[in-house]
């Protein structure tokens, strides 16, 4: 079935998606986030993609969410809860109660593919080239690296709709740009631009609004020639060590340092080394 909302490509081993939705300035909707996790999906089983390039159809990364329906989801709500009050005065015991009594079905939507991404067993870039805001923003975080154009507008958009940040950025923010930075951009819902998203450690490269594209491609076809297996685990290995001591880190790195030396690409490493050319990596 053909795709709606992305276009995507493959080149030298980069997967690229391109979140595709002119009309709304790439808003994501269920049927955008619906392809995009499929693709996702395809993207992890083909060995032949080795690393994903995320972008979107100029001159937007992500507007955020698509509103359509929240008028009537609104409507929904206010009838489901009219029946009774909240069991807790404050916003904190509401939720808490809330959380308790939560659902434990996952819906298919906007909000479950930064956590897609963030789990990716590849390598990813977010080449964030213009509007990221609001889930667009989280998206562009759930990448493992971000390149921003000097153009490109950031913003915790999700309080200026009465809403929380509700797609993960409550998490990956505080440890990329701190407690006090990203509380003052959730409370205020402010943007900020490429450059200042570099000031803040929230992008690792920012360029000239003319050259994203090729600067994004170039390092993720540098990635693609790389031994993807040990890309895989160093990323398995940052983030399990986020919540782990350093003497408990440096034994889960001793166990993935067995799993690389048994792969052909740590194999044609040390036999290029000793024949003086450049290595050959295959992934495998």
């Amino acid at each position: 079935m053909e795709n709606q909302f992305i276009k995507t490509e493959t080149r030298e081993g980069v997967f690229i998606i391109t979140m595709h939705d002119p009309p709304t300035r790439n808003a994501m909707g269920a049927e955008m986030a619906q392809e995009l996790l499929q693709a996702l999906d395809d993207f992890e089983d083909n060995p032949e993609q080795r690393v994903l390039l995320l972008t979107g159809t100029e001159p937007s990364f992500c507007s955020g969410a698509n509103v359509r329906g929240f008028n009537q989801r609104i409507q929904d709500r206010e009838e489901k809860s009219s029946a009774g009050a909240d069991p807790a005065p404050l916003p904190w015991g509401r939720m808490e109660s809330r959380f308790a009594k939560r659902s434990t079905s996952s819906d298919i939507g906007a909000a479950q593919v930064p956590l897609r991404l963030h789990e990716l067993q590849k390598p990813s870039i977010a080449a964030v080239n213009g509007h990221a805001m609001g889930v667009g923003m989280g998206i562009a975080l759930g990448c493992d690296i971000r390149i921003a154009a000097e153009k490109a507008q950031f913003s915790e958009a999700f309080v200026r709709m009465g809403l929380i940040p509700g797609d993960g950025s409550c998490w990956q923010l505080p440890r990329l740009i701190g407690l006090s930075n990203t509380l003052l951009l959730q409370y205020t819902g402010d943007r900020i631009d490429g450059n200042e998203a570099y000031r803040l450690g929230l992008v690792s490269k920012v360029v000239a609004d003319d050259a994203i594209e090729e600067a994004s491609m170039e390092l993720a076809t540098r990635l693609a020639q790389g031994p993807t297996q040990s890309l895989a685990m160093i990323k398995y290995l940052v983030h399990q060590s986020l919540d782990m001591s350093l003497k408990d880190s440096l034994h889960l790195a001793h166990v993935a340092q067995d799993q690389a030396r048994s792969t052909e690409d740590h194999k044609e490493a040390v036999q290029a080394f000793l024949e003086k050319r450049r290595p050959e990596f295959k992934g495998r």
